[in-house]
Formats: structure tokens, C-alpha cells, sequence
């Protein structure tokens, strides 16, 4: 059995077009009725305002006192009664003596005859209008009093028929009509164009549906763990999640702020504020490192854009790491191929005959690999820092620099604190030994030193070389994202390394710094604050003295 399917809703648009047409029509009606009614009264008003004057004015004639002492006051007012009546506009004027015996009359025949309506008012000397049924119908007249040396001679009324009034108000409402169905069309025609356009606005959906999408859009906004941001065609926020606000660190009321006016650092506003989309972009900010992806909204015009942002710091660490194990794993391949050398030197001495000479090499480089080993952990006894140590010891030597341990550096195992992780360690110290390494490679004597002590409450890590060194100009920009005096790879991965290390550095509350080295070239140098190292834990740094020298091939 087939279930039939329910009607789908009216849309939105299409609600408010019935709502508005219907209050329209309402509006156009009871004002049609308001103006009919009032228009009536008014028209009433205006024909007693009119006979009064007509009336006023046949009553204050001379010609008319002159005609009531003649002996026949008919013979002459009746013909000026009936031009008054042409002229004026009006359905009767009655000329009648004080006690209502009519002179004059539309009617002929009627002359002589008792006037129909009230005169006692008027035979009072007060003038008044009234509604009456008389020998025409239903008619508005005045009735005003005819003096003549101050005594009443006469009475003279004159009327309009309720009949005129109605046909005179009914013009007026046609008229009203007219105009009013005009309204009503221009106001469908507006209210269909505007619905149309919000049809087209939200697509056609019903108030039920924007109210679904609202609480869906609302709640996609506060579990999507990513940060989305939205701006305007201006370029202002006009909206951003909870994540949006973590990654950036922003606080209080940001949306109908310029992206510039948030504080960023100046590479991430300038890709928030570029009109072309960008792709997978790996920003800086001061503690996070981010993936920035712009699409414009566009229809027809530039709207805006949509940014989202991830957080791609602790991959960025582990990446560190994983450099660090490559590192490793390079310093034991070439571990691998200086121990089959000297296997086979070994081998052929025996095979020569030279036992002897064979165990003296075999002991002296075994000696000499041990002695290194153990010289690099009396200096540096912190697991990590010692095996970074040893690694980037090989690769360097590889490259043709020689990686020196100053004898001022002291740290044992364990006196680190949890808050500092090896991780970041490797960050900041692997970090500065590769661009060293790269600044001294190609140089004479070709040397980096590396120190690493505490002092007070702060762990100082310092990375010298024997490079060209650093133009005091760029001794900010040295630390930004993007910043190389080596050219760009295919990947675009320079001038990444001491932006990660001052971001590191930062986010510890630490300082990183440049200078000369006393030597020539760039001197590093890191300070974290140690909060929670014990004062008995530290070591002093000795005064200068000798350096433990690393060869890569003798680790």
C-alpha cells in the first residue's frame, strides 16, 4: 500500500505573500468603509450648509420683502424662486407666509397649500436645518425666518433631497473604489516582488525549515572542533565558532570587527585579507601553528569568505620528532658503513699477519667512540638532548661541520620539569642546530658549539657557528615564517624552523634572541623560565673552557 505523501509546507515567502496581501486587503477595505461613512456624514453636512446659505440669502432679498406687500406675492416669487432653485443648485425653494401657506413651490399645483415640516422655530427667529419627508421626499432643508422692520413676514425653505445627497456621495464612492482596488493592486505587485526575492533568498524553504537549519547551524558551529570563520564582503567577521576563537586568540566581541584589527600576525592577516582562495597555507600565530584554507563566496558578487583554521601543533611537533629519528637513523647508517670499513681494515690486517696491529685499532677506536659517547653524556645527561646530540653530531660531520659540546653545559637526567616536554626541547635545540649546520657548512673550520645549562630559574640553550652571520636589520624578521637567505625549496619549507622555535619559545614564557658570535657569524640563544625546578637541582655554569668535539663517524 502506497502512503500517500503529505503536502509540503508553504514556503516562507510564500506565508508572508498571503499574510501581506490579506492585511492589505483589510487595510484598503476598512478605509473604503471609514471614507464611506465618513463621506457620507460629510456630504449631509455639506447640503445643509448649502440650503442654510440658500435660504439665508433668499430671506435677506429686498425684492422678496417688496413681493410679500404686494397683494399676489406669488406673481413675482415664483419665477425668482425657480431661477434661485436653477442657479444654486438646489431641489426646492419655498416662499411661504408666516402661518405656512406656501407662495412658492416646484410644483405649481402645491402653491396654496400648508408647507410640510417644522416652522415653529423659525417663527421664533431662529434659522435650523432638519431632515424631512415632504411632497418631493426625503430631503435636507433650512428653514429661516423673512424680517421686515423686524417683524416676521414670511418663511423661506429650501432643500436637497436625501436622493441627490445619496447620488452625490456615491460618485465619491466609486471614485473610492477605484482608488482603493489601485492600492490593493500596487501593494500585491510590490509585496509578490518582494516575496520573490526572499524566495530566492532562502531558497524556498518554510519558516519550519530556517528554524531547523538555525538550530542545525548553531550546533555544528559549537561541535565542530576546527575553527571556521566568516567575513564579510568588507572583509569584517561576521561570524566565528569557539574553535575559530581558541586557534586565533581572540576574546570578547569580535564579529563586525576588520580582520586586521584582531592582533594577528601580520602573514595570517594578510592571507585572511587576500581575495584569492588559499590552499593548506601552514600559518604561525604566537603559540600555534595552523592550516589556513580561504574559499570567496561569490553570486554574481563578491560576499565574503569562508576560512577554516586546524590546529596542526602537535603534529608539527611529532614531525619534529620524526626528523630527529631520521636523524638517528641516518647518523646509524653512516655508523654502519664506518664500522665495515674498520671491519675490514681489522680483517686484513689479520690476514696479513698483524694480529697485533689488528687488536691495537680495534681497541683504540673502540676507546675513542666510547670516550666521546660518555664525554657528551657527563656534559648533557638528559636522555633526549644527549641522543639529539649525537644524531645531529653525525649529520653534521656528514656535511662537513663539526658539531663541539662546551664544557659549560651542564644538565642531568630528571632535572627538567614535567611542564617543559622533551618534545619542545627537540623543537628548540634541533631546530637551531639545523640552521646553524647550515649557516657554518662551506665555511673555514666549519664549526657549530652548542650550550645547554641552567641558570637560576631559567634553561639556557645557545647554538653559535662560524657562518656569515646575521644582519643586525633582520634581527626580527630572521624569526619569521617564511624568512631565508637560502633559496626557497620546491615545498616552500624555509624560513620555518626558527618560527617554530620562537613560537616554542613563547609559549613557555621564554626569550629567543640573535647576536654575534665571538667567533664570527649567528649566536642563538633560548631562555625558558624553569618554574618548577628545585634551586638544589641546579647547577651554576662552570667558567669557559674546553669543548668536547663530536665526529660523526666516531659515535
Amino acid at each position: 500500500m502506497r502512503v500517500p505523501r503529505l503536502p509540503r509546507p508553504r514556503s516562507l515567502a510564500g506565508q508572508l505573500f498571503a499574510m501581506q496581501a490579506v492585511l492589505i486587503a483589510v487595510l484598503v477595505a476598512g478605509y473604503a468603509v471609514f471614507s464611506y461613512v465618513s463621506d457620507r456624514g460629510q456630504a449631509r453636512d455639506a447640503a445643509g450648509r448649502q440650503v442654510m446659505a440658500v435660504a439665508r440669502s433668499v430671506a435677506d432679498a429686498s425684492s422678496v420683502r417688496q413681493a410679500i406687500r404686494t397683494s399676489d406675492p406669488t406673481r413675482t416669487l415664483q419665477p425668482y424662486a425657480t431661477q434661485v432653485q436653477q442657479h444654486t443648485g438646489v431641489d426646492f425653494v419655498t416662499i411661504m407666509n408666516p402661518k405656512g401657506i406656501r407662495w412658492t413651490h416646484p410644483n405649481p399645483a402645491l402653491i396654496g397649500e400648508r408647507f410640510l415640516g417644522h416652522t415653529a422655530r423659525a417663527l421664533k427667529g431662529e434659522s435650523f436645518t432638519e431632515t424631512y419627508t415632504g411632497t418631493l421626499g426625503p430631503s435636507v432643508r433650512a428653514v429661516t425666518p423673512i424680517r421686515d422692520g423686524g417683524r416676521i413676514v414670511g418663511l423661506v425653505s429650501a432643500g436637497i433631497k436625501v436622493q441627490t445627497v445619496s447620488a452625490r456621495v456615491q460618485e465619491q464612492v466609486v471614485t473610492l473604489v477605484g482608488v482603493a482596488g489601485g492600492a490593493l493592486a500596487l501593494g500585491g505587485i510590490g509585496t509578490y516582488v518582494i516575496n520573490a526575492r526572499l524566495r530566492r533568498s532562502t531558497h524556498g524553504m518554510n519558516a519550519t525549515e530556517l528554524s531547523h537549519m538555525h538550530d542545525y547551524h548553531q550546533a555544528a558551529l559549537h561541535a565542530v572542533r576546527e575553527g571556521l570563520l566568516m567575513l564579510d564582503g568588507q572583509f569584517r567577521v561576521a561570524l566565528i565558532n569557539d574553535g575559530g576563537r581558541e586557534l586565533l586568540g581572540v576574546s570578547g566581541e569580535v564579529v563586525g570587527r576588520s580582520v586586521a584589527e584582531l592582533g594577528l600576525p601580520a602573514p595570517l592577516t594578510g592571507a585572511l585579507l587576500s581575495s584569492a582562495p588559499r590552499v593548506d597555507e601552514v600559518h604561525l600565530t604566537a603559540t600555534r601553528v595552523l592550516v589556513v584554507n580561504t574559499s570567496p563566496v561569490s553570486g554574481g558578487e563578491r560576499r565574503g569568505t569562508v576560512v577554516t583554521l586546524r590546529d596542526v601543533t602537535e603534529l608539527q611537533s611529532l614531525m619534529g620528532e620524526l626528523n630527529s629519528e631520521r636523524g638517528f637513523t641516518q647518523a646509524l647508517r653512516s655508523q654502519a658503513h664506518e664500522a665495515a670499513n674498520r671491519l675490514h681494515t681489522v680483517v686484513s690486517l689479520i690476514e696479513l699477519g698483524r694480529a697485533e696491529e689488528a687488536i691495537d685499532f680495534a681497541t683504540a677506536e673502540l676507546e675513542l667512540a666510547q670516550a666521546l659517547t660518555d664525554q657528551v653524556i657527563a656534559a648533557v645527561n638528559e636522555p633526549v638532548l644527549a641522543a639529539l646530540l649525537l644524531g645531529k653530531a653525525a649529520g653534521a660531520n656528514e656535511r662537513g661541520v663539526e658539531l663541539v659540546v662546551s664544557e659549560d653545559s651542564r644538565l642531568d637526567d630528571g632535572l627538567l620539569p614535567p611542564s617543559l616536554p622533551a618534545r619542545d626541547l627537540v623543537t628548540i635545540l634541533g631546530n637551531l642546530i639545523d640552521n646553524a649546520v647550515d649557516a657554518a657548512q662551506g665555511s673555514v673550520g666549519a664549526q657549530v658549539t652548542v650550550t645547554a645549562y641552567t641558570e637560576g630559574t631559567e634553561l639556557v640553550l645557545r647554538v653559535s657557528d662560524t657562518g656569515e652571520g646575521v644582519d643586525p636589520a633582520h634581527a626580527d624578521a630572521v624569526f619569521e615564517r617564511g624568512w631565508s637567505t637560502k633559496p626557497a625549496t620546491a615545498s616552500g619549507g624555509r624560513g620555518l624552523g626558527l618560527a617554530l622555535v620562537r613560537q616554542t619559545v613563547r609559549r613557555h614564557e621564554g626569550t629567543l634572541t640573535v647576536s654575534a658570535a665571538p667567533g664570527g657569524g649567528a649566536e642563538f640563544e633560548a631562555r625558558v623560565p624553569l618554574p618548577t625546578v628545585g634551586a638544589a637541582a641546579r647547577t651554576e655554569p662552570t667558567s669557559p673552557g674546553a669543548e668536547t668535539a663530536l665526529s660523526g663517524g666516531d659515535v
